[in-house]
């Protein structure tokens, strides 16, 4: 296990980009596959392997590349308005969680919604419907989450730490996503 995370390490400071699409991938298409499996309970006759395959691109793709430049961001935010390194830490929990995360749940559900598929109408459902609450129930994971990441963990490990609490939350966002499409089915 530890040549696992001294590989890892190695390839985080080397490729930080490609070492972050990988493993959200890998961990949202794991997320999707516990949501399936672990929560809905369908079994593999009924598992939805395009959703997963959504939900791994979505990892890989999209979230991936603006989470990896979002931290580039935070690191660079000028050192006149970081006081302190407690201020600091609170200053990019904020930005992260008050100012960022708000569109980046809502890029979730616009592109789950857009590879099902559907139009600007049913995201237009979807956000309406799901959003609020999964950005409440975000802020109760990932606040706590970020403190820690931003305060102690260095840069090249905080998408890892971030994906491995992904893998839970991506469970929660696929079946989220899973009963938003149901809901709006049931009304169309």
């Amino acid at each position: 296990m530890a040549s696992i995370l001294r590989r890892y390490n190695s390839l985080a400071i080397r490729r930080p980009l490609l070492t972050g699409v990988v493993s959200a991938a890998l961990l949202f298409g794991a997320g999707d596959v516990l949501a399936q499996q672990g929560v809905e309970k369908r079994g593999l006759a009924r598992h939805d392997y395009i959703r997963t395959a959504r939900l791994t691109a979505y990892g890989g793709l999209i979230f991936a590349p603006i989470i990896c430049g979002w931290y580039g961001i935070l690191e660079r935010l000028p050192k006149a308005v970081i006081t302190s390194p407690r201020f600091g830490v609170l200053l990019k929990v904020g930005l992260d969680q008050f100012v960022f995360t708000p569109g980046l749940i809502a890029v979730f559900f616009t592109s789950m919604t857009l590879m099902e598929g559907k139009g600007s109408e049913e995201v237009g459902r979807r956000l309406h419907g799901a959003w609020a609450p999964t950005l409440v129930r975000n802020w109760g994971v990932f606040i706590p989450t970020q403190l820690v990441n931003f305060s102690v963990v260095p840069l090249q490990h905080r998408l890892l730490v971030v994906n491995v609490v992904n893998l839970f939350w991506n469970t929660y966002l696929s079946y989220a996503n899973s009963q938003a499409t149901k809901e709006e089915t049931v009304k169309a």
